[in-house]
């Protein structure tokens, strides 16, 4: 699947607003910060794509690869709360998944809440596949929980 009209590349003037949805999507400590969702988006070995409508951006993945390597792992997937359950995070996962390709990346990865129910269920019917449970994964709670669970996905 090639990049749709509404999913581009983020842009330097996209941080402000991808920032503010990490806040909104990702309570208190939990969030990356505004310099750390630059850094990621703009100056790591990184793919960025926002997903628009009009002037408005309405979600952001962030794939993060590794040279030499052919695993790429997605860091955050984020869906303004006032869009969500309108299939954003699904377009989004898509078009990274054809990013990766394009980086001759062959397999997803990735680290979830384990009480993150709706992204969970996103992954599993994107075809991601449990690999393991990560007790005390995370610092602070997310969902409920400092549990994650790594799931993976073999891109076709």
């Amino acid at each position: 699947m090639a990049l749709s009209a509404n999913i581009r590349k983020v842009k330097p003037e996209d941080i402000r607003c991808i920032s503010l949805m990490e806040q909104k999507c990702f309570s208190g400590s939990t969030a990356y910060s505004r310099r750390q969702i630059r850094y990621l988006a703009l100056k790591a070995n990184s793919t960025c794509l926002v997903e628009t409508q009009g002037n408005i951006v309405r979600g952001f993945i962030i794939v993060l690869y590794r040279r030499g390597s052919k695993v790429a792992g997605i860091e955050t997937i984020d869906v303004d709360p006032a869009f969500q359950k309108k299939g954003i995070g699904l377009r989004l996962l898509s078009a990274a998944e054809h990013d990766m390709k394009n980086h001759t990346v062959t397999r997803s990865r990735l680290e979830v809440s384990e009480g993150n129910k709706a992204a969970v269920g996103l992954y599993k019917k994107m075809g991601y596949i449990f690999q393991k449970r990560l007790p005390n994964y995370y610092k602070y709670e997310h969902n409920g929980t400092r549990n994650a669970i790594r799931l993976f996905k073999i891109l076709q």
